[in-house]
C-alpha cells in the first residue's frame, strides 16, 4: 500500500525529467515545462498537493491528443509510490478516457445525476467515479486546457461548452480562472464563435 502524499515536487520534477520529458516538444514548449505549468496553476489556486501531483502528472501515459510520451502502464506502481493512490488515479483516468465520456459525465453531474462514469478508450467497460472524483478530474483537465489553450493548435473552440462546464463542476475560483484565460482570446476568435 502506499502514502498518498506525494513526494516533493523537486523529486518528481527530476523523475519527469529522467524520463527524457525536456526533450519532447508540447504546444510551443518542451513537455517537461507544460506538466510543471499545469501543476504550478493548480498550486496556485489552491488545488492541493495531490491534484497539483495529478497535474504534474496529467499526461504520463499519453492522452488521446497527445502521444508522443507513453510511459508504459506497467509502470502504474511506480508512479503510485511517486505521487500517491488519489493523485495516479486521477492521471491515469485523464490518460486513458474518452474525452467525450468526461464531457458527458460533467454534464450528469451538473444535472444533479448521481451514477457517473467515464469510459476509456479501448472499449472496456464504464469505469464508475463519484462526484468527488469526476471533479478532481475535471480540474486536473481543465487547468490543464487553461495552461495550453493560447498556444493550442486546436484554437479556442476546442470543446469549448464543455470546458466551460467543467469549470462550474470545479467551482468559483476555476470559473474565474476560465473566465480570466479566455477574456485573452484574438477578438476575430470570439466572434467567429458567437456566430456558430
Amino acid at each position: 500500500m502506499t502514502n498518498d502524499t506525494p513526494r516533493p515536487v523537486d523529486a518528481l520534477v527530476d523523475f519527469l525529467y529522467s524520463l527524457g520529458t525536456a526533450k519532447i516538444d508540447h504546444t510551443g514548449h518542451d513537455f517537461l515545462t507544460h506538466l510543471r505549468a499545469v501543476h504550478d496553476l493548480l498550486a496556485e489556486h489552491h488545488a492541493g498537493d495531490e491534484l497539483a501531483a495529478a497535474g504534474l502528472f496529467h499526461s504520463i501515459y499519453g492522452t488521446e491528443k497527445f502521444q508522443d510520451f507513453c510511459l508504459p502502464l506497467d509502470r502504474r506502481q511506480q508512479v503510485r509510490e511517486l505521487i500517491g493512490e488519489r493523485a495516479e488515479r486521477i492521471a491515469w483516468l485523464n490518460c486513458i478516457m474518452d474525452r467525450s465520456t468526461l464531457d458527458a459525465a460533467v454534464s450528469a453531474a451538473l444535472a444533479g445525476e448521481q451514477h457517473l462514469a467515464i469510459c476509456d478508450r479501448d472499449g472496456n467497460p464504464p469505469i464508475a467515479v463519484t462526484r468527488k472524483q469526476l471533479r478532481d478530474l475535471a480540474a486536473v483537465h481543465l487547468f490543464d486546457w487553461l495552461e495550453q489553450v493560447e498556444r493550442s493548435e486546436f484554437g479556442w473552440d476546442y470543446r469549448r461548452s464543455a470546458y466551460s462546464e467543467m469549470a462550474r463542476l470545479v467551482g468559483a475560483d476555476a470559473q474565474a480562472l476560465h473566465a480570466k484565460v479566455f477574456a485573452r482570446e484574438p477578438q476575430d476568435s470570439a466572434q467567429s464563435a458567437a456566430g456558430s
